[in-house]
């Protein structure tokens, strides 16, 4: 992946998380995934749910143990799509960013679709595969289970083209960041 690499921290809320599958194992490899972009110099922007939780109440709070540094980017949404009604395109091209580390949930809701408007926009992105959960689900009376709606989100985007640009999946240690310049 060429370019300047950004790590994007989607909705890894108290109250986003609450019921969804291994939160707790998510949550730890993303601050893992975290600390290794901060060692790099990469830089790590934050999206939270502003409209299903109020800011400042316990379930907008990021989950333990998690934290923002004050230097790094808060974008609040209020859509499932991470670009639409927030400065992300903006600070992204401040950043000169052109390849996306995704970690977050809901992964069949604001991961899934995030990933995709950014394959639209142009970006490079990489989903941590390990660093993304929901909760189970049911459709027209399908029982689905997170753990099957992960995996699927997971084969879907290792095989995502569009031209010029390189999509992946890996895991939160061995994600490769570009060197920035």
């Amino acid at each position: 992946m060429n370019g300047t690499t950004a790590v994007i921290v989607i909705d890894m809320q108290v109250g986003v998380l609450d019921g969804c599958h291994d939160a707790g194992g998510v949550t730890h490899r993303t601050a893992l995934l975290v600390e290794r972009a901060r060692a790099a110099g990469v830089p790590v922007i934050w999206v939270q749910d502003h409209d299903d939780f109020p800011e400042g109440t316990p379930e907008w709070e990021l989950a333990a143990p998690l934290r923002r540094r004050q230097d790094e980017p808060l974008m609040r949404k209020t859509r499932r799509d991470a670009f639409v009604g927030t400065e992300l395109a903006d600070a992204l091209a401040e950043l000169s960013v052109t390849h996306l580390v995704v970690a977050g949930a809901q992964t069949d809701y604001c991961i899934r679709t995030t990933t995709q408007s950014a394959a639209v926009r142009g970006f490079d992105v990489t989903l941590v595969g390990d660093a993304h959960t929901t909760v189970d689900a049911e459709h027209e009376g399908v029982p689905i289970s997170a753990r099957q709606v992960i995996a699927h989100t997971n084969m879907y985007f290792s095989g995502l083209r569009y031209p010029g640009l390189r999509f992946g999946v890996g895991r939160h240690d061995r994600v490769e960041f570009a060197p920035n310049r």
